[in-house]
């Protein structure tokens, strides 16, 4: 199948992506900014062994190459690693695609990638892509060096001759690596060259402009709004509110879900201490989240569970999200919980809100999610 790029660009309209070179910095800006704008992170590099564990030989002949060891993995010639580097970023590109189209119809999406040029030029507008470079030279120490690669900088530290691996690996990047500065640079699009005398936050300053989010984040100031207005109620059984409620969710961008939520209001399917909480603004509904004994996995003796967490798209990025999680974990509290849980596809969202990672689950649908737990401190 052959899609057009127009209707590419269009289901991925939501998507934002932060692409470059090895140690550009693209990793840490795409947390901080989710992490600014309550926006999710969606790391291929985190995705990599679900979309393997999916892949063929026939299909995906570099994803499925194995190794018995580092001194094998690193034994190979020049070619052979750099050519095993670029295949394994085509191949995955198609299981990314279907994952952010998936996931960003109803939110704005980061994607934290390797795309190239023309790549780019295939998914996404100039406004939605920045690259972030670094000189590609002597890069492997740094690499290894930060917290989330010490798998690898073990795994090269495993190998018989170390100093001969990242050599080999330094070579391969910095070939990779300057074809992509050269050609990002005579590109149309917006690049940034990594200075270390410039802070995260002027970083991130440069990023939000280049995406046009520095409009957005006076939106409550231009409206009068005052975030102490924002108020947290849980949801009564029979009175106007929970009207409101099933009005705002038959009508809410969250298509895949509003028809189960709206079921749930209507039938008032909540027994025991189950609640739904919705936040509001001069009366206007504007979020909701809820707490569960039960929620799409198979797993009952998991509970209590977070869920239904949705705010609408013109309110996002305040945090209004943390204020709803916030609100339901202190109600599970006086309700005799020291801990709650959150099912979601992403890392790097629910972090910001104390959740750790436990585990992977897999959905009554068949598809894998991340479960993270917030235990309560007394």
């Amino acid at each position: 199948m052959n899609i057009k790029d127009n209707v590419l660009k269009e289901a991925l309209k939501n998507v934002y992506f932060i692409s470059g070179t090895a140690c550009g910095g693209k990793s840490t800006i795409s947390r901080e900014l989710g992490n600014k704008y309550n926006i999710p992170v969606y790391d291929i590099d985190q995705v990599f062994s679900q979309h393997q564990a999916i892949s063929n030989m026939s299909d995906q002949p570099a994803m499925n190459q194995s190794f018995a060891n580092a001194d094998e993995f690193f034994g190979r010639s020049f070619d052979e690693y750099r050519d095993w580097i670029l295949n394994n970023t085509r191949e995955q590109l198609d299981f990314v695609i279907t994952d952010l189209i998936r996931i960003s119809q109803n939110q704005k999406v980061i994607c934290d990638c390797h795309i190239l040029v023309e790549e780019a030029r295939r998914l996404t507008d100039e406004a939605h892509i920045a690259f972030l470079l670094r000189e590609p030279k002597n890069v492997i120490d740094d690499y290894c060096n930060r917290p989330d690669h010490t798998d690898f900088k073990d795994f090269i530290e495993s190998a018989t001759d170390v100093p001969k691996a990242k050599a080999l690996c330094n070579q391969v990047l910095e070939s990779v690596n300057t074809g992509r500065c050269k050609e990002i640079k005579e590109s149309e699009f917006f690049y940034l060259e990594r200075d270390d005398s410039r802070s995260i936050q002027e970083t991130m300053r440069i990023i939000e402009n280049h995406f046009g989010w520095n409009e957005k984040k006076d939106f409550m100031e231009q409206r009068g709004i005052n975030k102490k207005e924002i108020v947290i109620k849980k949801v009564e059984k029979g009175t106007q509110l929970a009207d409101d409620l099933l009005n705002f969710v038959c009508n809410c961008s969250w298509i895949e879900i509003r028809e189960h939520i709206a079921y749930m209001i209507r039938e008032w399917v909540f027994t025991d201490w189950e609640a739904m909480f919705v936040a509001l603004m001069d009366g206007k509904i504007i979020g909701m989240t809820s707490i569960m004994k039960t929620d799409y996995y198979p797993i009952p003796e998991i509970y209590p569970w977070v869920s239904c967490v949705f705010v609408s798209e013109e309110y996002r990025g305040y945090k209004i999200s943390g204020m709803l999680i916030d609100f339901a974990n202190e109600y599970a509290k006086e309700n005799g919980f020291d801990k709650t849980y959150i099912p979601t596809e992403f890392f790097g969202l629910y972090e910001h809100y104390g959740y750790q990672y436990v585990k992977d689950i897999i959905n009554y649908g068949g598809d894998r999610d991340h479960l993270f737990v917030k235990e309560f401190k007394d």
